[in-house]
């Protein structure tokens, strides 16, 4: 399932799956924060109105000095995730936290004696939280996974919950909102989930679209199609190599593998190709 209003896709967690693996994000991933919305609540929740809580998610945040609504992806009490800021934009979560983080928030007030999560909104958060970090090669732990109650709401520092401080995602969110309950309960439930998932597809094209020959001294390889990703190895100046996919001036060189170069050091081989 995949429905889209405006800007806002609701994605049931297979097709979520989905469009993940072939999203290009050129931002670098180190974390993933987690919220909970406090309001909207599980009673604002009918089933059937997801387009409207984020649109007032979003008009709440435009009220509040931001230029759109904050967080990258909402999940959903019936265990539906929605795309709300796309991806190569950072979020507006956890101030000092997200430069190099993706936002998640998650529709509910899970403090103490409040909305009691559902099987399947608890489902789709770990599976979230396990896609994520498939995608974006982290190791779920206390460092790639964090909670806003962990960062200092004046200074952005991470105090792990002293100072001035949101309960964010909630007292009883997965047992707690503390570092130590989130080491003991949530992340290795996150490293189960992230384990039980099935390897992302290959990519998809193995014919070569044409040969080139490396222009450069000694050209990068990169794991994704940016200056700021992995660099895998170098290319000699001279070496031919075969472009199976393009992004944005850059060439994928692997039939299956992420690997790539960037094309304005390359030179196209006449002739060579299809």
């Amino acid at each position: 399932m995949q429905q889209q209003e405006g800007k806002f896709i609701l994605f049931d967690l297979d097709a979520f799956a989905s469009w993940l693996d072939t999203l290009n994000v050129t931002r670098v991933i180190q974390l993933v924060q987690d919220h909970h919305t406090f309001i909207p609540s599980y009673n604002d929740f009918n089933g059937n109105n997801h387009f409207e809580l984020l649109k007032a998610m979003e008009q709440a945040h435009l009220q509040r000095g931001f230029d759109e609504i904050a967080q990258n992806l909402t999940t959903f009490p019936d265990g539906t995730v929605a795309a709300c800021r796309v991806m190569d934009k950072a979020p507006a979560g956890i101030k000092g936290a997200n430069t190099h983080g993706i936002c998640i928030e998650n529709v509910g007030d899970f403090d103490t004696g409040k909305d009691t999560m559902t099987p399947a909104h608890r489902a789709c958060i770990l599976r979230v939280n396990a896609l994520l970090c498939r995608k974006f090669k982290l190791t779920p732990n206390a460092d790639s996974i964090v909670f806003h109650h962990w960062f200092d709401l004046n200074t952005g520092q991470r105090t792990n919950g002293s100072g001035t401080t949101k309960t964010c995602p909630g007292t009883s969110f997965f047992g707690g909102n503390t570092v130590a309950s989130a080491q003991a309960n949530f992340v290795p439930l996150v490293v189960r989930e992230l384990a039980n998932l099935a390897a992302p597809p290959p990519v998809s094209s193995s014919i070569a679209l044409f040969s080139a020959q490396v222009t450069a001294s000694a050209l990068n390889i990169r794991s994704q199609p940016n200056a700021s990703s992995d660099i895998l190895g170098q290319l000699a100046n001279g070496a031919v190599v075969q472009i199976f996919e393009e992004q944005n001036g850059w060439g994928r060189i692997d039939p299956a593998d992420s690997r790539w170069v960037k094309e304005s050091f390359l030179q196209k081989v006449e002739g060579a190709g299809s």
